[in-house]
């Protein structure tokens, strides 16, 4: 919408004069054309290794700019960055700072600094991450609802039955994103992002919600039974036990993400 246009030309009109600015990137629901009216602009401000470490020490690597803004109650949501951060979010970066960066685009950047690159590179991510991301997922789904979950049920520990639950659904959901190479941006468009899917396990989301909200071993068996039809997953339940252990136990010494994290 032009109204968001225009604030964003104006917060880079302000910005670029400052030495500390390298780069403005919009990214959010303007970024994707997505916006409401109401909508806020969101960008990533590029700036020096050492503002960035000092806007983390003081706790300002996210605020708010109202100044610019061109129609009521608009404003511009920033976050900063570095040159290393966009580097290190294509190389390690989870998937919600991935897929921050879905549909962004560069709208200023100082002579010299390949920022468009750089921002190319981050939502992308080989064919063999996507294989091993939905190996571990559906481990976990096999883990959390076949093991953890009856276990909870037999000792009577509600927390960890709802939170078997919970785990359970998670990770089945971010196996059916893996197969169909979706970055996930967050718990909250978890199920918007999986009824864009082409193709889901038959009543998919029913079985989810019916887990989620009550808990047991019917509805557990009735999930995975859905996930385990849908697709032959590249792994076997025996080696999802060791992945599981991979991915969570052994992750503070290999020092890879637990699969949540990613």
């Amino acid at each position: 919408m032009r109204h968001h246009e225009d604030t964003l030309d104006a917060y880079v009109r302000r910005v670029r004069a400052d030495a500390d600015a390298i780069a403005v990137i919009v990214v959010g629901s303007v970024a994707r054309g997505t916006e409401r009216a109401d909508s806020d602009v969101d960008v990533y401000l590029v700036v020096p290794e050492d503002v960035f470490a000092s806007a983390v020490a003081t706790h300002r690597v996210i605020f708010v700019e109202r100044s610019d803004a061109t129609y009521p109650g608009g404003y511009v949501d920033v976050k900063l960055a570095t040159i290393a951060f966009l580097e290190a979010a294509a190389e390690r970066g989870d998937d919600p700072v991935r897929a921050s960066f879905e549909g962004a685009r560069v709208v200023w950047a100082r002579d010299g600094y390949d920022i468009v690159g750089r921002v190319a590179a981050i939502p992308a991510l080989p064919p063999t991450v996507w294989e091993d991301r939905a190996a571990s997922f559906i481990s976990q789904v096999r883990l959390y609802a076949t093991d953890f979950l009856p276990e909870a049920v037999a000792s009577g520990n509600t927390f960890m039955l709802h939170h078997a639950a919970v785990h359970a659904v998670a990770a089945g959901g971010r196996a059916l994103l893996a197969l169909n190479r979706r970055l996930f941006r967050g718990p909250k468009y978890l199920d918007a992002a999986l009824a864009g899917l082409e193709r889901l396990p038959d009543g998919y989301a029913e079985l989810a919600w019916r887990l989620v909200a009550s808990p047991s071993r019917q509805s557990a068996d009735a999930y995975v039974q859905a996930l385990e039809a849908f697709h032959p997953w590249p792994v076997d339940r025996a080696a999802s036990d060791s992945m599981f252990i991979r991915d969570n136990e052994l992750a503070w010494y290999t020092r890879i993400l637990p699969p949540e994290a990613r």
